[in-house]
């Protein structure tokens, strides 16, 4: 009873302390804000959105047949089809954070896996997953996208998977490096000596240490990933039309760059703000959650 009283007082300490060094931080609540905004634009983008994001309007094009200026009915202008841009950012955001989060979560998950296992139990088991994962490190990140992404018929969670297979390796390592360390802990040899399971050991002990360090790299790499989307989207590899996604609205209005440079300038401003907001926000919590970065800076 005791000890439960302790941990539920330290946890109910803790979080405010978080919360409140957070709220210090002014470029991680800009970057908090942002990614807020977006979240919230791409869930309720049928509501926000005056039209629809493939509709193509007669009104959308000047009499030449140009795509229309930011202004007026149309917030962002129009695309070389007469569509709506502000519509299709709105939309182009639902898929950047659709990917994001799962191919993210998909990477976190495997990486986590393979982190905690060959760190754990170390010996071949370990020594054959970490070299596996020196072997996929070995691969240039984005090659071995184009190839996936090429190979498979792409769409939305194909990409995601894709995605997923090529990112978690970062995660696996530094998982690796943690798990490591805490499997040689006193505590972790005091439950052995008491004969605590495998599975109580990982899932009470070395899991929640990890927890921190997870969600750090969590929030980093949403941006990572939102990037890779972006540029697969781009190169044709990605995410398919009509479905939008900034990296394809850019690839599909790239010959207007210089009569409409709004239509480049926009969906990559997008990316650029997205990706940087998550950069913000997981470094700040690096330094709050990581013991080793307090008083840094």
């Amino acid at each position: 009873m005791t000890e439960l009283s302790i941990k539920t007082t330290t946890v109910s300490r803790a979080d405010p302390t978080v919360w409140a060094q957070l709220f210090r931080r002014k470029l991680a609540m800009f970057g908090l804000g942002f990614i807020v905004l977006i979240t919230l634009g791409a869930i309720f983008a049928p509501l926000i959105a005056p039209f629809a994001p493939d509709e193509q309007l007669f009104e959308g094009l000047t009499l030449q047949g140009a795509p229309m200026a930011p202004g007026g009915q149309f917030l962002f202008g129009t695309d070389l089809l007469g569509r709506d841009l502000f519509a299709r950012v709105l939309y182009g955001a639902r898929t950047s954070l659709i990917i994001g989060v799962v191919a993210n979560g998909l990477a976190l998950m495997i990486g986590t896996l393979i982190g905690v296992t060959a760190g754990y139990f170390r010996g071949w088991i370990g020594a054959v997953l970490m070299r596996f994962t020196d072997l996929m490190m070995a691969f240039p990140v984005l090659l071995l996208a184009i190839c996936l992404a090429a190979i498979f018929q792409p769409s939305l969670w194909i990409v995601a998977m894709v995605i997923a297979f090529v990112n978690w390796v970062q995660t696996a390592r530094v998982v690796y490096t943690e798990t490591s360390a805490l499997a040689e802990r006193e505590f972790i040899a005091a439950e052995k000596t008491l004969g605590a399971g495998t599975l109580r050991i990982l899932f009470r002990h070395i899991l929640p240490h990890l927890v921190p360090m997870i969600i750090v790299w969590g929030t980093l790499g949403i941006s990572t990933t939102v990037l890779l989307e972006a540029t697969l989207s781009y190169l044709g590899v990605g995410v398919q039309p009509p479905t939008p996604s900034w990296g394809n609205i850019i690839f599909e209005n790239q010959t207007y760059f210089q009569a409409a440079p709004w239509l480049v300038f926009i969906p990559g401003a997008m990316i650029l703000l997205l990706a940087l907001s998550f950069n913000l926000l997981g470094d700040a919590l690096r330094d709050i959650l990581d013991p080793t970065q307090r008083g840094m800076r």
